[in-house]
Parts: structure tokens; sequence; C-alpha cells
């Protein structure tokens, strides 16, 4: 649930249940999702490291913020600023909460924009997703949450007048830790919901990319409508950092990114390596984000 700007009157139509927006109709054929620039990395931090995130995160990946506002994003009180980081590699949905983060909130991954609330819900339901919070207005638009088999959860989002965000320079990798017992669960239901693909599905692939110096793993890929996600099968014997990112940025030039990333704040938690064609790394932002960030090798 990226922040947005304030009220419109067709925000005000929604939220009071009137009509829907012609944009918004949806081919039951067709996947709920609009693009993969209109998925969101929600990341939550402490009032007081807001302002340090932003420069951190826009100084490593460039882009821009929209205006921050403080406003109440949960059908229960409460009160956060919101604010949308957009870089040319990925967005993020930034909180600051300023109450108490009502359940579930904080435990969601991403936001994804989808053609029509209501009937998203519903077709996720159907597909074996769990309806953590029914649908409820924002202060542009309507939102639910949802649980995926292995504990995965998705915010879903829908905004009265149709928002309009430049293509990625580089599609992001939603980073989805899930195990044996749920990952083929997990992978039908979401393939059913999303019209999605698999990319790759390779049960050998290299242990380093999960922090183990031998072994290996199952590694999938699927791409939508609302963009590429990693699904990493493992039996939850990780050293950390792993299991704590919940995205991978593709940049053009790994060490140039690392060293604009150390210089506003972020630390390296895991140096380059190689594997699957990449050259990888884990940085952890002020706030405590931690993300993968990897450039594509021959």
């Amino acid at each position: 649930m990226p922040s947005r700007t304030f009220f419109s009157l067709v925000s005000l139509i929604v939220v009071f249940g009137f009509s829907t927006p012609i944009w918004a109709r949806h081919d039951q054929a067709a996947s709920f999702g609009v693009a993969p620039q209109y998925g969101t990395t929600h990341v939550y931090v402490r009032p007081d490291e807001v302002d340090s995130f932003v420069r951190s995160f826009l100084g490593t990946f460039g882009g821009q913020s929209t205006k921050q506002y403080v406003v109440t994003v949960t059908p229960t009180p409460s009160r956060t600023t919101s604010q949308l980081l957009q870089t040319p590699v990925g967005t993020v949905s930034l909180f600051g909460f300023a109450t108490p983060i009502p359940y579930p909130f904080g435990a969601e991954r991403y936001g994804w924009l989808v053609t029509d609330i209501d009937a998203a819900v519903e077709a996720a339901r159907s597909d074996g997703a769990d309806v953590l919070v029914s649908t409820f207005p924002d202060p542009i638009g309507r939102d639910a949450i949802i649980q995926w088999p292995g504990g995965v959860n998705m915010q879903l989002y829908w905004h009265a007048e149709k928002p309009s965000y430049d293509a990625f320079q580089a599609v992001p990798e939603s980073r989805v830790y899930i195990s044996p017992d749920r990952a083929d669960a997990f992978i039908r239901d979401f393939l059913k919901f999303s019209k999605g693909s698999i990319v790759s599905n390779n049960w050998h692939a290299p242990g380093v990319e999960i922090g183990r110096s031998d072994g290996t793993y199952r590694r999938i890929r699927i791409e939508s409508a609302f963009g590429k996600i990693a699904v990493l099968v493992t039996n939850g014997h990780l050293p950390y950092p792993y299991g704590r990112e919940m995205t991978g940025y593709e940049v053009q030039d790994l060490n140039d990114t690392l060293l604009k990333a150390k210089s506003t704040g972020a630390n390296v938690l895991v140096e380059p390596f190689v594997a699957d064609h990449r050259r990888a790394a884990m940085i952890q932002f002020p706030g405590g984000y931690v993300a993968e960030v990897h450039e594509l090798i021959d």
C-alpha cells in the first residue's frame, strides 16, 4: 500500500461505496495485476529513522520520494508517516508508526495494485489464500491483507484514480523463503491467482545463494503481471541475514552501488559472491531493512 497523494473526489466516492471507475473493471480471464512498477516492498522503521532510511535508500539506488504525510493506513486507529520511495530498480512504501502497529500490519511483505479489489480478494480466497484483513478504505482507495500457504503475507490495494508510474529499469525480485512442506502449495495457489508462469525450477541451486558454503537447495523463479518472485525452499538452517531480506534489486554496477550504500549509512552484511550468472551481496539500510543486490554477469 504505497503512500499516495491526498483525497480526490473519486477517492471519496469509493470510500463511501459508490461507482467503480471504468479502468478498474476486470476481465476474469486475466491477471488482477497491473504491472510490476505498481508493486512495493513494505518497510517499517521507527519515526526517528525515517529520514536516514530515505537518504540512504535513494542515495544508493537513485529516484525520489513522494511527499510525506501523517495518516491512518489501517482499519483500526493508528498514526504513521507514509511516503513512496520510487527508484529505477524498485519501490518502497515506507512507514514510521508513531503508535503501536495494529496486528497483522508490519508482517506483510509487499503491496500490489489490483484492478478490482473485491474480485481480487475473492479470487485469492478461492485460490487458497486466507484473508487476514478484509477489505477496508484508506485515504484514496481500498486495501486487504491475504496470506498464502507457508505464511506469506501480502497486501492488495486499489486506487480510485488510476496511478501512472514509469516502468522499472530492472524489475525487482520478491524473495520468499518457504519450507519444503508448503512450497508446492504456495506455487500452485499463487500461479493460479497471478496467472504467472515458472521461469525456472532448480532443485540443485548452489547453497552459497542462501549463505551456505556447500550443498544445494531448491529455487523457483516466477514471473507475472505482479513482477518477479524467487521462491527459496529451505530447511530453515539459514545464517544471518538470509531469510531477513524481502527484495532483490538488480543494478548495473554492484561495486558502485555498494560504495553508494556505504557512503549513505548502509552496511554491507555479505560481501559480493558469484552464483547463477549473478554477482550478489546483502546490505542493511538505516532502520534495519535488509536487501539483496545483484548485477547480472555472463
